[in-house]
């Protein structure tokens, strides 16, 4: 009963400000307006703030762990290739294949995953680490993944443009804010640059806001009704993302020796819900809207539960302190 309290006070803060977004979208005081501007402010502005605070502040020389980080982008590695190959086999409606890649493997490991690392751990080295492993890669894979995949249907003057779409993919890597926000901070933790109090407090001060209003956002931005569209290729990405994949690698991660923050880093990494930035890349790149859409608000309302349950688990076998 211990180690069941001890998991439900890490996981539930952090839903409950999900549900105050909802209540505040159902009362009026929230719109969709407000959604998608502070996604859109999330994403540009405090998420690779946060990340550059995070990282820069680090010092990833003293603290830097190569078999932790490779893991970490190994195992999102594998993870994207074989949901890749398995989707080109078993979904043959082409049109959702990158969106249910993406929403699959894509965990919202910046924002949800820090903010369950610093609710066990407080300030972690171990969390930027695992961003550094696995966060960019989920950036350029996504990318790549809505790019071969894009629904074509009506957009007959880009077929046989290949070259120009990877070329085009390859613009979005390098333009995408939250690569350039973890480059920039690890070229800082690595020259040791010290910046002013009043640069360091401005930069705290704006990424403190990511967390939270990213948190209300997505309450915010939940609809059942989307949830429900389209339910089999949902309920299969769901179960991808937050059991099996952390069914595979959990324990291959506990053998090769990782525990503590390592080991919770590696936990959100693999079985955190899909992060809502699935659902703009996945519009604006000519994929499923609402397959994504469906996949995040159904891996976000059940991961209450199964991250719950995957600390508990990690809590009773010891790996936890």
């Amino acid at each position: 009963m211990e180690n069941f309290i001890y998991s439900i006070n890490v996981t539930l803060p952090i839903f409950l400000v999900m549900v105050l977004g909802y209540f505040l979208k159902q009362i009026g005081m929230l719109d969709d307006n407000f959604v998608m501007v502070a996604n859109k402010f999330n994403f540009k502005v405090t998420l690779p703030f946060m990340l550059f605070r995070d990282i820069s502040s680090v010092d990833i020389k003293a603290v830097f762990d190569l078999k932790y980080v490779l893991f970490c982008a190994i195992a999102s590695s594998i993870c994207f290739w074989a949901i890749w190959g398995g989707t080109r086999l078993f979904l043959k409606d082409k049109s959702m294949r990158g969106a249910f890649v993406q929403a699959s493997f894509r965990s919202s490991a910046a924002v949800m995953g820090l903010a369950f690392i610093e609710n066990i751990y407080g300030n972690s080295a171990m969390g930027p680490l695992m961003i550094i492993g696995a966060v960019p890669l989920y950036n350029i894979y996504s990318v790549i993944v809505l790019t071969f995949e894009a629904n074509e249907e009506g957009n007959a003057a880009e077929k046989g443009k290949d070259t120009s779409k990877i070329k085009q993919a390859g613009i979005n890597i390098l333009k995408n804010p939250i690569i350039i926000a973890i480059f920039l901070g690890l070229i800082v933790s690595l020259i040791g640059m010290d910046f002013p109090v009043i640069i360091d407090k401005t930069v705290d001060n704006v990424a403190k806001m990511a967390t939270p209003l990213a948190l209300v956002a997505m309450g915010a931005g939940f609809e059942g009704r989307k949830a429900l569209a389209k339910i089999k290729p949902t309920i299969a990405a769901s179960l991808i993302k937050l059991i099996v994949q952390p069914l595979v690698f959990i324990p291959i991660a506990a053998t090769m020796g990782f525990d503590g923050e390592k080991i919770i880093g590696i936990l959100i990494m693999l079985a955190a819900p899909t992060t809502p930035s699935c659902y703009i890349m996945a519009k604006n790149m000519n994929n499923d809207g609402v397959l994504t859409a469906s996949i995040v608000v159904t891996t976000t309302l059940f991961a209450a539960f199964t991250l719950t349950g995957w600390i508990y688990l990690l809590k009773c076998v010891g790996l936890i302190g």
